[in-house]
């Protein structure tokens, strides 16, 4: 079959995404046997549940989703990296504030672009997690630090006039021409290659001195890809796979605990982030080489998304672990993960339901409805609950894998005021709309639900009454 003389943005994603996974396995060989372990256990999984191991994403999709991570650090940046994923069909969702979310000194509020309609999802789901450093943070940057920084971020040019020019043609035209197209995801793919220009060694040292992941955004002239995460559908098997191959994976599988019950929003884990070789300047313009440790190898898998009432009891139940586990570590030094997920999982059965079905009557976890027409002419149509997929982020998750990747915690004044930073000032970076994510879960189910009712001619709101459909999975 011939290629495409014209690639929209959906062909445009899916080609990055392996573009990208193509190079990120010849900078990073321990991503490559992530992608086969992470193959095996998918098929493995597969022969083992039948349909049912695909009622979360067909087998298809789930081996083709990457997600990725890149860091920036102006608004300038970041503006620029919307335009480069808008030519792709990805919008900014959700807004992320690390800075509070983990012990270590992690200066970054984020947001994650990817697809938003359902259809464009399941053609090719590729997200990115993008942070960018908040330099007015006085608990992490003095006002010194904070500009010097900034001059050195704006003297530089992550992203070239040509691949944004490509950017805006593709998202004003719904996609580029053949020729263009490879010119747009060469350069694009290059933008996150690893420079191996040398470093400016005083100037990185003194920001890995605040923190490492400040270092690795404005120590350099340059980004790059942080991860490219493959999605697992037995994350617990994969961990204790790569650790039989000799892989130092990090401490704990970030999220929600293993159990029998259903899973639900995301749980990631990662290989240490390995020490690769780089090139430094000295003060006195001695090139030396050295190593960093700044890139890792994460793998995730989700579940099925929460409600805002569901991320709330998930919420107040990560809290009840983090105490419980505080307390008995204070009284057993001894006190191991292997313990610490044993409490988790008892939380969590007294938190949330055992089964889809009473996940959804709780108003728990979001689901959409769709008739199931029996073959059989006498019988009346089905209606039949599927649950949607988790297709975002944790905050706490996110900072969980950053710290256990981190060489020191850095430094973080508390008797300093942190800088504000939410949603609408991230939109007005942006210069778009930033996506709620329970807004678009809301809005499938919404869809879901106009579709059946006008089809069976009745309201809507007579779908959703607990015991009027079944969550059977077909």
């Amino acid at each position: 079959m011939p290629a495409p003389t014209f690639l929209e943005p959906w062909q445009l994603r899916a080609a990055f995404a392996r573009s990208l996974s193509d190079m990120y396995g010849k900078e990073v060989p321990a991503y490559t046997t992530l992608l086969d372990v992470s193959h095996e256990v998918n098929a493995d999984f597969v022969t083992q549940h039948g349909a049912d191991a695909e009622r979360l994403g067909s087998i298809a999709r789930v081996t083709a989703e990457r997600h990725g991570a890149i860091r920036v650090g102006t608004p300038t940046e970041m503006a620029q990296v919307a335009r480069i994923f808008g030519a792709m069909g990805m919008h900014p969702v959700g807004f992320y504030d690390l800075r509070d979310a983990s012990s270590s000194s992690v200066p970054v509020i984020s947001t994650a672009f990817r697809p938003i309609e359902r259809e464009e999802l399941a053609r090719n789901p590729f997200r990115v997690f993008t942070s960018m450093l908040v330099t007015a943070d006085r608990r992490f940057f003095t006002a010194d630090l904070e500009r010097r920084l900034e001059s050195f971020l704006g003297a530089r040019t992550l992203f070239g006039p040509e691949l944004l020019a490509l950017a805006d043609r593709a998202e004003v035209e719904g996609g580029l021409p053949e020729d263009q197209a490879a010119e747009f995801l060469r350069l694009a793919t290059e933008a996150f290659e690893l420079s191996r220009e040398p470093v400016d060694q005083a100037w990185y040292r003194e920001l890995e001195g605040v923190s490492a992941v400040a270092a690795d955004i404005g120590g350099i002239a340059s980004t790059h890809i942080n991860h490219l995460t493959p999605r697992v559908l037995d994350i617990d098997d994969l961990y204790a796979r790569m650790e039989a191959r000799g892989i130092t994976m990090i401490d704990a599988i970030q999220g929600p605990p293993r159990w029998e019950g259903p899973d639900v929003l995301l749980r990631q884990t990662s290989f240490r982030a390995l020490a690769e070789p780089r090139t430094f300047r000295t003060a006195d313009g001695e090139i030396v080489s050295d190593s960093l440790r700044v890139r890792f190898g994460e793998v995730e898998a989700r579940g099925i998304a929460l409600t805002r009432e569901g991320r709330a009891a998930y919420d107040a139940a990560v809290i009840e672990i983090d105490e419980a586990a505080a307390a008995a570590r204070a009284d057993d030094p001894g006190f191991t993960e292997a313990q610490r997920q044993e409490l988790a999982r008892g939380v969590w059965q007294k938190t949330f339901p055992t089964t889809e079905g009473a996940l959804a009557d709780l108003g728990l976890g979001w689901f959409t409805y769709e008739l199931l027409v029996e073959p059989v002419e006498t019988r009346a149509p089905a209606v039949v609950r599927q649950p949607i997929v988790y297709e975002d982020f944790l905050p706490r998750s996110a900072a969980g894998i950053f710290q256990s990747n981190l060489t020191s915690d850095g430094a973080k004044d508390a008797s300093q005021e942190g800088t504000d930073r939410d949603a609408d000032w991230m939109a007005g970076a942006l210069g778009r709309e930033l996506n709620d994510p329970f807004d678009l879960y809301a809005d499938q189910v919404a869809r879901s639900l106009t579709g059946v009712a006008e089809t069976l001619g009745v309201d809507p709101a007579t779908l959703t009454t607990p015991n009027r459909t079944t969550g059977a999975p077909r």
